[in-house]
């Protein structure tokens, strides 16, 4: 199964995001998946062995549970596949960022004039009274 066929599931893609976290039991995973998408166990049992078998997640016995944790190694090739096309967003966030710091800029002038132009207007008397 190629990686994007793995990862376009969304309860896999969800199963993901909690390994992220850290290391999680099975029955953990099962009960979090199947409260938010309505799936049974064996559904949820399912999608960990697809998982699993693509190399997305390890699995370690301890006792009777079964730990559960994100394998990185083919993230990091779907990491690499996408590298081609990251430009395509990295200059558009790039230029977002440029104009969120223009935005704080002008904010931090207008704050600044308004406090220098109360001084001011305390200065010649002109502020409010009491």
């Amino acid at each position: 199964m190629h990686a994007f066929d793995v990862l376009g599931d969304p309860v896999r893609r969800r199963i993901l995001e909690l390994l992220a976290d850290g290391e999680r039991a099975a029955g953990e995973i099962s009960a979090i998946v199947q409260e938010e998408f309505g799936i049974s166990q064996p559904g949820v049992s399912q999608h960990l062995r697809v998982l699993r078998d693509n190399g997305f997640a390890t699995v370690r016995a301890v006792g009777t549970r079964r730990l559960y944790a994100v394998d990185p190694a083919p993230l990091r090739e779907v990491d690499a596949w996408l590298e081609r096309y990251r430009h395509f967003w990295t200059q558009r966030l790039d230029a977002l960022g440029t104009e969120i710091a223009r935005g704080r800029r002008e904010r931090r002038l207008r704050q600044e004039q308004t406090a220098t132009s109360g001084e001011d207007a305390d200065r010649r008397g002109l502020g409010t009274r009491e």
